[in-house]
Order: C-alpha cells, then structure tokens, then sequence
C-alpha cells in the first residue's frame, strides 16, 4: 500500500511578536507560540487513554479542552472541534489551525487511512516524550556553565570598564613608564569604553542576518558543516539529529507507513541540512531497488553500528523494533555525552577567566610596584 505525499506550504504565522520559544521549537518546524511541545505530549498523552477507552474523537477532545484555562488553548481546541462537527477529518482539523506541523498532520493522516490513529498518537506522545526528556537533559547539562560563561563575560567587562580606567588615571598622574602587557590592557580598556555600542550594533547584525539567511541552502550547508567539524560537539549534534531520525521512523513504522513514504516523511521533520540531503539520496536509491541498509552506508552521517542494526532488521523484518532500540540507544548516549560535556566546560570557562584576570591584575599591579619604588 502506498500513500501520496503532497507538498504543504509553511505555514505563516500571524503574529509578528519575536518569541524565544520558536527558537526552542525548530526542530520539526514552526510552532505556534502557545502550543509547546510540552503541552503536545499532554495533549497526545491524553488523547490516546481516552480513545483506547473507547471515546470517539470529538468526545474526548471535548474532555481535555475542559482541562485548560489558557484561552488561546481553549480557542485552539474548540476551533478543532467545530472542524470534526462540520465533516472534516482529524488531520484537516489540525491542519486548519496553523499550530501543528506538517509531520503531525501527515501521520495522522495515514493514521486515518489505515485505521491506526490511536497507535499513531500513542507515537506521538512517545516522539514528544523522548523529545522533551531531550531537551532538559541538553539544557540541565549546558545551564550550569553557561552561566559561568556569562558571569565571566560580565566580570571581565567589570574589569574593563571601571578598573582599569582607574588605575590608568593613576599611572598617568605620576608619570609612571608602563609595562608593554599594562600598555596593552589599557589600550583595550580605551577602546571598549569609546567603542562599546560597535560590539552590541555586531551582535545584533550578527542575529539579523542569521534570522534573514537561515533557510538559504547555502547557509544550513555551511553551518552544518562547520558545526560537525567541531571536536566534541560535532559528534554531540550529530547523535541528536540520528535520534530524532530513529525516533521518526520508529513512529512511521509503527503506523504501518511504507518505507519510502518514511523517507519523504521524515525530511520533513528533522531541519538538519546533512540529514535531509542524506535521506533525499537514500529516497532516489530505493526507487532503484536498493536496500535501506545499503543506502545509508554511503553517506558518513549514519555511522556503522546504525546500518549493521537496520541490515540485521530488514533480513529478520523487525524494523519497528531494532529502530526503537537504536532510538533508546541514541537517547542514552546524549545524555552520557551531555554530562560530559557539561563536566569537560565548567572546568575550563573557570581555567579560562582565572587566567584572563590574572592577566588583568598582573598588567595593573607590576606599575604599581614601581610606583611605590618611586614614592619610597
């Protein structure tokens, strides 16, 4: 059995508000700014006890709506009920409501034509789960030292603003010869207090152009690119994104999608430049005949471990199985690798402020030496 994937346009948001929380969500696609992914796993969650429980679909949305007091959700799922009330399908109700991706609304899609929507949304709420578990592993392993790296930041800026000024001033009023290093420190002192608002005007031409050149080709291929190519991190990147393709698949399989329809599925999904150029090569070769296994081993994104796995499941015809391991398997070594990043940074932003402000010091002190020399 197959299904026709037809192209579906973004959807444009109506608001025009900056939301650090689509940052958060871009990983599948552009959500709505109220609908989290939080929240969908909720939602999904609930959704798939109270089918299993024998509800029809208008009914136990009718119940879960109860539960919020967000009157942006309230609308959100009255808007869906009233598209199931008039004769619409699931899928073309959520479509309708601008807060769910095309990932979302194609599973369930296929859900409804092959009579398995509630094992898609028990999916789906696993996908979330595993997404939001995800994501508080990365942020709980990088908040600690990010807030280091920001308060050495500031402190550093501390430093250069009024400190060092001040000893300057001193030095300058007693004429005392200065070192080459305190010479320098001054130098760069002068230069960020006469020159600050260039540093800010950067930053911000720097999130401009990001925002503006984000979706260009060229741009996700060279910044892919580079971001692999980072010791530690590179690899780090590269098991989130083989998660989120297992996890995909791992969904797709289990609502009895044809492997190919997967593939397109799943390009979808995962915004990672590296991967969707993969997936599109892996589409071409099995339209010629070629197996899964066979595909992703030309292309070093999926490393061997992952092929040898998906080789073993297309002999033994366990893909849902071997493709929830690996996911599991995936899972695990993000969150080892997590900590151990979160272990290898908050050592060295420490080494790394203890030796620029020791510097500081250092260039500050040594005049202050002779100064007391000539004073004595």
């Amino acid at each position: 059995m197959g299904f026709e994937i037809k192209k579906i346009k973004a959807n444009k948001q109506s608001k025009t508000n900056f939301d650090i929380n689509d940052l958060l969500k871009k990983e599948i696609t552009l959500f709505g700014n109220s609908f989290s992914n939080k929240k969908k796993e909720i939602f999904y969650t609930e959704m798939y006890v109270l089918l299993q429980a024998g509800l029809e679909l208008k009914d136990a949305l009718d119940l879960i709506v109860k539960e919020y007091k967000n009157e942006k959700d309230i609308q959100l799922f009255n808007a869906i009920i009233d598209d199931l009330i008039s004769g619409k399908n699931f899928s073309e109700a959520l479509r309708n409501q601008n807060k769910f991706s095309n990932y979302e609304c194609y599973s369930i899609q296929i859900g409804e034509k092959t009579g398995t929507i509630d094992k898609v949304i028990e999916e789906l709420s696993n996908f979330y789960k595993r997404k939001n578990e995800q994501k508080r592993t990365i942020m709980n392993a990088l908040s600690y030292p990010i807030i280091i790296l920001l308060t050495a930041f500031l402190a550093v800026l501390f430093m250069l603003q009024f400190v060092v000024p001040m000893f300057a001033d001193i030095f300058k009023q007693n004429n005392v010869e200065l070192p080459w290093i305190t010479a320098k420190i001054i130098t760069i002192s002068n230069f960020f207090r006469n020159y600050y608002w260039i540093l800010f005007l950067l930053i911000i031409t720097v999130l401009i152009f990001r925002k503006v050149v984000q979706k260009k080709i060229w741009y996700q291929k060279t910044s892919s690119s580079l971001v692999l190519k980072l010791p530690f991190v590179g690899e780090f990147l590269r098991k989130v994104k083989m998660a989120q393709f297992t996890q995909a698949i791992t969904l797709l399989t289990g609502a009895k999608v044809p492997l190919l329809n997967g593939i397109q599925l799943t390009q979808k999904m995962v915004a990672f430049y590296p991967l969707q150029f993969a997936l599109k090569n892996v589409e071409s070769d099995i339209l010629t005949g070629k197996s899964l296994s066979e595909s992703l081993s030309k292309h070093t994104i999926f490393d061997s471990k992952m092929v040898t796995l998906i080789k073993v499941a297309e002999e033994t015809n366990q893909n849902q199985i071997i493709f929830d391991r690996l996911t599991n398997q995936y899972n695990k070594d993000i969150e080892h690798k997590s900590k151990m990043l979160s272990s290898a940074l908050e050592p060295l932003i420490i080494l790394v402020l203890g030796a620029v402000v020791a510097v500081i010091l250092v260039a500050m002190y040594i005049p202050m030496f002779k100064l007391s020399t000539v004073i004595g």
